[in-house]
């Protein structure tokens, strides 16, 4: 079966939101940038994802006027395609000739997606949850996942971790097969 890695919103304008916190990011980067050398080496396509705002308010680090919708520096990798959405899901998003990502997939035969990205509870959920639906098979990387501390309404703070677990297991099993970056493509 046909595979595509999915990079999701693996992009600058995380690092203008006051809830960034770098303490995972070395460790994400370097798994992400396994995922992308492991494809290239197969010919697995790979896809960027950006969240794009719609406003031209330049202090808005996910309107393009602000410079910041454009891929982390750390990463190396020419994608196959590059998708911009406005919404949680990737496979809403569309490229510069207005095609959908789910039509770009299907078009091309892509059976199997591998999602990575920021952030783990969100969009990478909520894309994973919405393949699996379509009837896409589903490779949850998720430590090649990146999120933040969150509070609950009662203001306890919910660490990156515990985040990273519910969402392994809500998903494991019913949307997905949740992997680690050494076996994703086994």
């Amino acid at each position: 079966m046909k595979q595509a890695l999915i990079l999701v919103d693996v992009q600058e304008s995380f690092r203008r939101r006051p809830y960034f916190r770098d303490e995972e990011l070395p460790q994400f980067l370097r798994n992400v940038q396994s995922l992308i050398n492991r494809c290239q080496s197969r010919d697995i396509a790979l896809v960027q994802v950006f969240h794009q705002a719609l406003t031209d308010d330049a202090g808005d680090p996910f309107s393009a006027a602000s410079g910041c919708v454009r891929a982390m520096p750390e990463l190396s990798l020419r994608a196959d395609a590059v998708f911009y959405k406005q919404v949680h899901s990737a496979l809403f998003g569309r490229d510069g000739d207005g095609v959908m990502l789910e039509a770009w997939l299907r078009g091309r035969g892509i059976g199997e997606l591998l999602i990575t990205g920021i952030r783990t509870e969100q969009c990478c959920e909520t894309t994973t949850r919405h393949a699996s639906d379509l009837g896409f098979r589903v490779r949850y990387v998720s430590d090649a996942t990146l999120t933040f501390p969150m509070r609950t309404r009662c203001g306890r703070e919910v660490s990156a971790q515990e985040i990273r677990e519910h969402t392994e297991l809500v998903l494991d099993g019913r949307f997905a097969r949740v992997v680690a970056t050494s076996g994703a493509l086994a």
